[in-house]
């Protein structure tokens, strides 16, 4: 067998059949509950101006200062592959007009993106999210229908392990105070160099470090529900009344940051313990600054992204069947040149009334088409050779009970359709 010349990039995978029908399904379940929603579709290009991610992500963040791939256009314009959803889709918003219309805006989005990271099973370069924000509201009652949303999507997708993380880093009313106890805490600690520098810069930052000494180091780190001003405790604890309300258990997680800056009061994550640790299967929080950040007005939000490429994983830790298609409903098998003419018409007829078929190709015989069928998933196989087109009539084949009886070709796809 010969070595292929090329392979896909290092931290990247693709998608084939069935895994690529898998992730499809995968795709829609998790928009499904969006949809129902009155959500509205939103799609941004692969690539933006470097700046709107180094000014909405945060500059001091690891995705701005290491995962980013970033390059130059031959026109001179500087530019980054979207390594996350929200900037781009709040930078449409404003370019559009669309925060002039009606509040709030409630969009989702889904799409590729791409983060230069060290590749580990549930961490690749290149991955798909499923998105959803809603813009123009302060409500909590939004940050949990999102959360709720997230939950039933997980759900229909027979998921059973995925917790749902919850926490509150603020508003500007609390975060200052807090900020000081954080930084005060961390530099009587023995940090390595780039770890202090980020304690200056943004201290919220060493919290989402994962290297277990620094975790250890934190274990006695203030916590930002111990600085919640009243308007911000009285807001996430809505947030909790209403996802109870709603049957959403949750974990109260007082230490969960997550990657991004612009992240302000609710924050929560979507985790399954099945897939070690990069557990995080989606996750997202309330951003109400991050508008002014990008030059635009006052425009509060809240959003998340799930993660397809992990969703899937998860269902395979828990053992759950693959969705997507399992194959043509219907196989026509045709001997001859004449019943190979005829099958293709059957065939295409069948398609245009929403039957799922095909037919074997290259002029098999009845035993390699047969396979052809078997291999196809097909419920029934449809023979027919020259004679069978003479007399008008076709032999419908159960694959599953071998039993067979002639069809007028007359009434065929009306029969087809009426068995499956």
């Amino acid at each position: 067998m010969n070595t292929p010349e090329f392979r896909a990039p290092r931290g990247t995978f693709d998608l084939v059949p069935p895994r690529g029908e898998a992730m499809l399904a995968v795709r829609d379940a998790l928009a499904a509950p969006l949809r129902t929603a009155g959500y509205g579709y939103v799609e941004t290009p692969s690539f933006e101006e470097t700046t709107l991610f180094a000014r909405g992500v945060g500059e001091s963040t690891d995705i701005v200062t290491k995962e980013m791939y970033s390059f130059t256009t031959r026109g001179g314009d500087d530019v980054t592959l979207r390594p996350e959803g929200t900037a781009p889709v709040l930078r449409a918003v404003l370019e559009n007009g669309l925060h002039r219309g009606a509040l709030p805006v409630k969009l989702w989005y889904s799409g590729s993106y791409y983060r230069y990271e060290r590749p580990q099973k549930g961490r690749y370069r290149h991955f798909s999210q499923v998105g959803a924000e809603i813009l123009g509201t302060e409500d909590p009652a939004s940050d949990a229908e999102l959360i709720v949303l997230a939950v039933d999507a997980y759900r229909a997708l027979g998921l059973t392990g995925v917790r749902v993380l919850l926490n509150s880093l603020g508003s500007h009313e609390s975060r200052p105070a807090y900020r000081a106890a954080l930084q005060e805490f961390l530099r009587r600690l023995d940090l390595d160099d780039e770890t202090a520098r980020r304690v200056e810069i943004n201290p919220l930052r060493v919290l989402d470090d994962k290297r277990p000494e620094i975790q250890k180091a934190l274990t006695d780190a203030p916590v930002i529900t111990d600085f919640l001003s009243p308007s911000d405790r009285a807001h996430h604890a809505t947030v909790r009344s209403l996802l109870t309300a709603a049957g959403v258990a949750f974990e109260d997680d007082p230490r969960l940051v997550r990657g991004l800056d612009y992240y302000t009061r609710t924050l929560f994550e979507f985790v399954h313990d099945g897939l070690g640790s990069q557990s995080a299967v989606g996750g997202g929080g309330r951003y109400d600054g991050l508008s002014e950040l990008l030059g635009g007005p006052a425009l509060p939000g809240v959003g998340w992204a799930l993660g397809a490429d992990r969703t899937l994983l998860a269902m395979e830790a828990e053992g759950l069947p693959l969705p997507g298609a399992t194959g043509v409903q219907v196989f026509a098998v045709p001997l001859g040149e004449e019943a190979a003419a005829w099958a293709f018409s059957l065939v295409t007829s069948l398609r245009r009334e929403g039957v799922t078929a095909d037919f074997a190709t290259g002029g098999r015989g009845l035993k390699g088409a047969m396979k052809a069928a078997d291999r196809s998933g097909a419920k029934y196989a449809v023979v027919v050779g020259e004679r069978d087109l003479a007399e008008g009539v076709a032999q419908v084949k159960d694959l599953a009970t071998g039993e067979q009886q002639a069809v007028s070709v007359n009434g065929l796809v009306t029969h087809l359709k009426r068995l499956v």
